[in-house]
């Protein structure tokens, strides 16, 4: 382990949107595919789920649940999983948490999966959480299959994992030790993007902050100068970091929104809070932007007189997407279901799963789905796409070649050895300041 996301997606060119067919791109070959008889019993398997799984996915889209009140889908999930007779853990480690598992055999390695559940308040799955719950379902069932068809000793762990949007819920399981013992863990992400493409870029590091300011009240006409105006605080920092952003490197990201408390115009608030996230393409960088950000917390505090205090949220990490992982998915993907691309997908959002990736070798690639222009990540029109068939068919290839992908992590050492040697290439880097 060499050290420890909301999921926005910043608005991308409209011709990531357009349906346009790029099959023409793709050499279904099946020459670079590993065992290709595993990936035919893995394909079989996810083909043989498809409308129990649909239908699983809906009823998650249809009862949308924001993050730390999970409570249906974990019930359906874990209920699912009981039913095809994992062993079941309800409530892991938090409250709407789950873990499923299965073992084939003895002595082999560890695989863990992900799956997402939660919504965005008012919106719904608008950034189709429930596609990355039956993918993580998917996964692991395919994997199931490969092992007990082809003999592949080896355990598959299944994380329920809750509150990404905003909460940090996988950073908290890694901290509480959810992923102890896995020697790699595998999770998908839908965004727009080119039909039927998958994409294995980053994303940014993101650190929320929270800011209190407090002053005193007084009549706003009557007494003005007896006052220490809160609000006047926040609005001082504001505008001091709308000026700092011009000093921002483009590809950072720093915004924010003010909290008010039994405010009106007659007197002087006492009391305002602001919530802020500071996003940059890796965790150093981050750290950098927020040791900037904060003294403009300091100025509009002593500008007015107020006291502040500043709490420092969850923090997510950027993807490290393990090569070795990357690479053997992009040749199943590419073999048999589309091109993979290193440009669209989640590359200036933020998620929790790029903590997992500091901690352990792991893949996280984005599968593009089809919607409208302007209608990407948390709009009511990705609410709409996460639902369409299309994106369901979209799901199932990207589950395929994660399942192939977390197979060969079970089966073949050498395999396994460059996951780990490309893990640990990266955590060097990292210590030296640079970026793979």
């Amino acid at each position: 382990m060499c050290g420890q996301a909301d999921l926005s997606l910043a608005t991308a060119s409209a011709d990531l949107w357009h349906p346009g067919d790029l099959s023409s791109d793709v050499h279904r070959t099946g020459e670079e595919i590993y065992r290709l008889e595993v990936l035919s019993t893995i394909e079989k398997s996810i083909t043989s789920l498809d409308a129990e799984i649909r239908s699983l996915s809906l009823d998650i889209h249809a009862h949308p649940e924001v993050r730390w009140e999970e409570h249906r889908a974990h019930d359906v999930l874990t209920q699912f999983m009981e039913q095809k007779g994992w062993a079941v853990e309800r409530h892991y480690l938090l409250q709407t948490a789950w873990m499923a598992k299965f073992t084939h055999g003895s002595g082999g390695r560890i695989i863990g999966v992900n799956s997402e559940m939660d919504a965005l308040p008012g919106i719904g799955h608008a950034c189709g959480h429930n596609l990355i719950a039956i993918a993580g379902v998917a996964i692991a069932l395919a994997i199931q299959a490969a092992l007990t068809t082809h003999g592949i000793p080896g355990t598959i762990v299944l994380l329920g994992t809750p509150a990404e949007e905003g909460g940090g819920g996988k950073a908290i399981l890694l901290e509480k030790g959810a992923y102890t013992g896995m020697d790699a863990c595998l999770m998908c992400h839908p965004a727009p993007g080119p039909k039927h493409s998958a994409s294995l870029n980053s994303c940014l590091a993101r650190q929320v902050l929270e800011v209190e300011f407090h002053g005193h009240t007084a009549h706003a006409a009557l007494a003005p100068w007896e006052g220490m105006n809160a609000v006047d605080a926040a609005v001082t920092a504001y505008n001091s970091i709308s000026m700092l952003r011009q000093q921002f490197h483009p590809s950072h990201r720093v915004h924010g929104i003010f909290v008010g408390k039994d405010w009106t115009p007659n007197v002087i608030p006492d009391y305002s809070k602001m919530v802020w996230y500071v996003r940059a393409p890796t965790r150093a960088e981050m750290e950098q932007s927020v040791a900037r950000v904060i003294p403009c917390f300091h100025g509009g505090a002593m500008a007015t007189g107020c006291q502040h205090e500043v709490v420092f949220g969850n923090v997510t990490y950027d993807l490290r997407q393990n090569k070795a992982l990357g690479d053997e998915f992009a040749a199943v993907f590419r073999s048999r279901y589309g091109p993979v691309n290193y440009a669209y997908g989640i590359g200036n959002a933020s998620t929790d799963f790029g903590n997992v990736t500091y901690a352990l070798p792991a893949i996280h690639p984005s599968f593009g789905i089809p919607t409208v222009p302007n209608g990407g990540n948390h709009t009511i029109a990705f609410t709409e796409a996460a639902g369409s068939e299309a994106a369901h068919k979209a799901c199932l290839n990207v589950t395929k070649a994660l399942a192939a992908t977390g197979v060969r992590v079970l089966d073949d050492a050498s395999f396994y050895q460059k996951v780990k040697d490309t893990f640990e290439q990266d955590c060097r880097l990292r210590g030296s300041g640079r970026s793979a």
